[in-house]
C-alpha cells in the first residue's frame, strides 16, 4: 500500500463563495461504493455559512487510479495531513455507514496533532466497539456478492444488471466491504467532541443497544435521532435528513458561540 501520495482529495466550494461568510466546515465521508459526488446536492441545501467539503477517497472519482484502502486505521493515518489545512475554520466530520467508521477513527487519530473537530455526525453505523455479527461477504464470488448488494437495497437493479459498470465497481465495493467487515476496534479514551447519531428506523443496525453504545465514545454531549427508512434513509428521506443535518449544524455553531464556549478560548 503506497502512502507516499496524498490518499484523498477534497472538493470545497470555498473558491467559489466568499470564505469570510463561512463559519464551519463539514468534511463528508462516503458510504461503501460512494464518492465525493454522493454529496453533490448538499452544497445548495445546507446552511450557506457551512463550507461543504466532500472527501474523495482513493479508488474512485478523481482518485480512481489510486489503490483503495482495506484497513480503516491506515486510511485515517493517511488522511491526517490532508485534513489539517481545513482547520482554519471549526470542522465537523460527517460519515454514513463506512464513512461513519472512517470519520470516527480519523477523529481519534488526530488527537496527537492537537487539533480536533468540534463535532462528529455519524449515521447508519452501530457503535464501533459493538460486536459485528454479520458474516463477511467481501470475498464472495461475483454472483453471490452482487446478490448481497441487491439484498442491501443500496444499488439500483439497473446498475446491478449493467455488466460493464459492475465489472468496474466490484473491486471498489469489495475493498470498502473488507474495510468495514475486517475492522477491529482498539480501545482508546473517548473523544472530546460531541457525537450526533442518525439511524434509519428499519435499519438492521439500529438496534437500541448498538445506538446507545455510541455515547461511550465521547466525553461531550451525545444526541441520537431515528428517522423513517432503512439503511439508506439518507437517500429515501433526503429532504428530511438534510433539514435535520442543517438544524444540527446550526445548533453546533450556536454552541460554539455560547458564553461557556467563549470562556474556554
Amino acid at each position: 500500500m503506497n502512502l507516499s501520495k496524498s490518499q484523498a482529495t477534497f472538493e470545497s466550494r470555498a473558491p467559489l463563495r466568499l470564505c469570510s461568510r463561512k463559519r464551519l466546515r463539514l468534511l463528508c465521508f462516503p458510504y461503501a461504493g460512494g464518492s465525493a459526488s454522493s454529496f453533490s446536492k448538499w452544497y445548495a441545501r445546507l446552511p450557506e455559512m457551512v463550507d461543504v467539503c466532500p472527501i474523495e477517497l482513493p479508488g474512485r472519482g478523481r482518485r480512481i487510479a489510486d489503490r483503495a484502502f482495506t484497513h480503516v486505521q491506515a486510511l485515517a493515518q493517511a488522511l491526517i495531513k490532508d485534513v489539517l489545512p481545513y482547520f482554519d475554520l471549526p470542522v465537523v466530520f460527517f460519515g454514513h455507514s463506512m464513512g461513519a467508521l472512517i470519520s470516527f477513527e480519523l477523529a481519534r487519530a488526530m488527537r496527537k496533532t492537537g487539533v480536533q473537530p468540534v463535532g462528529l455526525i455519524v449515521s447508519g453505523r452501530r457503535a464501533p466497539h459493538s460486536p459485528l455479527t454479520a458474516p463477511r461477504t467481501f470475498n464472495l464470488p461475483d454472483r453471490d456478492f452482487t446478490e448481497e448488494l441487491r439484498r442491501m437495497k443500496g444499488t439500483p437493479d439497473d446498475v446491478l444488471e449493467h455488466a460493464e459498470f459492475m465489472e468496474f465497481m466490484l473491486p471498489i465495493l469489495r475493498a470498502d466491504f473488507e474495510l468495514c467487515q475486517t475492522y477491529t476496534y482498539l480501545p482508546e479514551p473517548p473523544i472530546h467532541c460531541p457525537i450526533t447519531l442518525f439511524m434509519g428506523e428499519q435499519d438492521e443496525e439500529a438496534k437500541r443497544q448498538y445506538i446507545d453504545a455510541w455515547k461511550e465514545q465521547t466525553l461531550a454531549e451525545f444526541r441520537t435521532y431515528v428517522i423513517p427508512g432503512d439503511h439508506f434513509f439518507l437517500r429515501t428521506e433526503e429532504t428530511l435528513f438534510l433539514r435535520m443535518i442543517s438544524a444540527e449544524l446550526k445548533r453546533l455553531m450556536a454552541a460554539m458561540n455560547s458564553p461557556a464556549a467563549t470562556s474556554r478560548l
